[in-house]
């Protein structure tokens, strides 16, 4: 691969996209275990493996084809969650990133619905358009993971479909079997009217904050 995906510091208004670093662990660790309810078709470490769940994702970030953050929470400093862009894609020049995924998401049982998913979503998915000018930003999740789904339809990203055997499980006791991916996308030329759905959206969770 030629072209190396990096990912710069992503400032919002509830939630700080820092680059994965081991530093994180410990506060990924405590975020990990709060409610493990959600993550039955998700990759969440449990906190004894948080340092090798790091070092793997920084193993794809040096290889180019990763850029890992830790989601942190403005409203109290702590790391709530990881989340990462994930395959770029040079199809009319290799040093020209066409599209690009967004994927390894999870938060903290306590930092769901607060409004952190939705603007890390407006900061990634603005980034890449806006300053990459890739066409397409695409998400994937298990196809039976109706949380998941739900949560991506939410920021805007319109389905696409399901490819069968797509990729690994990660649901509990499945492993070495394959999973159907749902797969969805924003394009270039959806992005002005999916942007201020996602900015009013993220007004609405952050006049919520202010009020309490």
């Amino acid at each position: 691969m030629s072209y190396v995906l990096r990912g710069p510091v992503l400032q919002g208004t509830l939630v700080r996209l820092e680059p994965l670093e081991q530093r994180h662990a410990a506060e990924l660790a405590v975020a990990a275990e709060e409610n493990r309810g959600s993550y039955a078709f998700t990759w969440v470490p449990r906190a004894h493996e948080v340092d090798a769940y790091i070092d793997a994702q920084l193993a794809r970030a040096a290889t180019g084809s990763l850029a890992p953050y830790a989601q942190v929470s403005l409203a109290d400093g702590r790391v709530v969650g990881a989340t990462a862009y994930w395959e770029p894609r040079c199809w009319r020049a290799e040093d020209r990133m066409d599209a690009v995924e967004v994927g390894f998401t999870w938060l903290a049982a306590s930092a769901q619905g607060t409004g952190v998913n939705a603007e890390a979503k407006l900061l990634l998915f603005r980034h890449a358009f806006e300053e990459w000018g890739v066409s397409r930003v695409d998400l994937k999740t298990d196809a039976r993971n109706d949380r998941s789904r739900a949560a991506i339809e939410s920021v805007g990203a319109r389905f696409e479909g399901v490819l069968r055997n797509w990729s690994r499980s990660w649901a509990p006791g499945e492993d070495g079997r394959l999973r159907d991916s749902a797969i969805f996308a924003i394009t270039a030329e959806e992005w002005p009217e999916r942007r201020e759905a996602l900015q009013r959206r993220v007004a609405g969770f952050r006049t919520a904050t202010a009020a309490r």
